[in-house]
Formats: structure tokens, C-alpha cells, sequence
């Protein structure tokens, strides 16, 4: 299978759901965008190595980068390479001086890894198929005819009565308010209604 080259364009905290975070990958070249709902905890870290901040002791995923390099294994890519039931699964790609071995990771961690190897973020067609978003590109964007939805106070209860045209409508909203975590409810609300 190809792989589709993705980076990280948005780390957003969630207005409706307290103590969450989405990532959000963005297609290298291309309008889709994979939103992943990760902890607090690894928000931090990714947070943390974005801003290339220097913590006074070194944080989980830095004694990990330090532990590798200690012991001659790079850290070369990662792949997100599976979705089961809402959740990410990735793999680091590790080399060494004699082999390369691929070691099953959290997708958080493996995103707060390869933002400090400076590596590349792959994940496959069938995964952005089913989890992505598709961004319209600003250029050929035509008015909507639907008038806008006040999205604050909207349950996952009210998606259901919401017709497809508006549930499509509001997804365009909630991602220009780049509130992630909602359009993720949104979209499985429309998935759901397309099976």
C-alpha cells in the first residue's frame, strides 16, 4: 500500500469535552485533514517539542529520544497503519547500525516522538478514507444556501435531527472554529447515516 506523507497543522483543546485534546494531521499536499482525539498529557508533550521548549528535567518522550540515541537507534518514520473502532494504532519505524525493527506505539506517543526526530508521519488511503476530513479548497468554495447553525449547545441528541445538508453545513462551521473534536461527532453522526 502507498503511503500518504501527513504533519501536524493544529493542536486544539476541546470546548465541549473537558480535558481533551485533537491533534490534527494535515495530507502533505493535499485538503484532508485526520483528526485525532488524544490525553492532556500528550497534548503537553507534542505541545511541548512544537514550541521547542527546554523543560528543567527531561519529560517522558525526551528520555525516550535519549535512551535511542544513547544506543545508535534513529528514529526514521511512523506510521498510523490501523483504525479499529475509533482508535488509532501506529508503529515507529526504528533502524540501527544492523537492523529495522517497526514497534507497535500509541499514536499520541508516537506523534510526540517524531516531532522530536524531526521524522515523517505516514498513514494509508483506507485510513484517511475513513477518518479524515476533506477541507474545500478556498478557491472554489461556493455560498451555502443553508443559513448558518449556532453550533454552541448542539448535542450528540440534536445531530441526529439535524437533516444531512445541515449536518454538513455545521461540520464546515465547527472546523473554520477549528474545534475539532466536534467535527469528529459530526462526521461519525454523517458516516452513520450513509451505512
Amino acid at each position: 500500500m502507498k503511503k500518504i506523507e501527513l504533519e501536524i497543522v493544529a493542536l486544539s483543546h476541546s470546548i465541549t469535552q473537558t480535558h481533551s485534546y485533537a491533534v490534527v494531521l494535515g495530507e502533505v499536499n493535499g485538503l484532508r485533514r485526520l483528526p485525532i482525539v488524544i490525553g492532556g498529557f500528550e497534548a503537553q508533550a507534542i505541545a511541548v517539542a512544537l514550541e521547542r521548549m527546554q523543560p528543567s528535567r527531561p519529560l517522558t518522550h525526551d528520555l525516550m529520544k535519549n535512551f535511542m540515541h544513547a544506543f545508535n537507534v534513529e528514529l526514521m518514520e511512523i506510521i498510523i497503519n490501523d483504525l479499529q473502532e475509533g482508535i488509532f494504532y501506529s508503529k515507529l519505524v526504528c533502524v540501527s547500525e544492523h537492523d529495522t525493527v517497526e514497534i507497535d506505539s500509541r499514536t499520541s506517543d508516537a506523534l510526540a516522538l517524531a516531532v522530536r526526530f524531526g521524522c515523517p508521519i505516514y498513514t494509508f488511503e483506507n485510513i484517511l478514507e475513513n477518518a479524515g476530513i476533506l477541507m474545500e479548497d478556498e478557491k472554489n468554495q461556493k455560498k451555502s444556501e443553508i443559513p448558518i447553525l449556532d453550533t454552541s449547545g448542539i448535542t450528540a441528541r440534536d445531530l441526529g435531527k439535524l437533516t444531512t445538508q445541515e449536518l454538513e453545513k455545521l461540520l464546515s462551521d465547527v472546523l473554520e472554529q477549528e474545534d475539532y473534536i466536534r467535527a469528529i461527532e459530526i462526521r461519525d453522526e454523517l458516516k452513520k447515516r450513509n451505512k
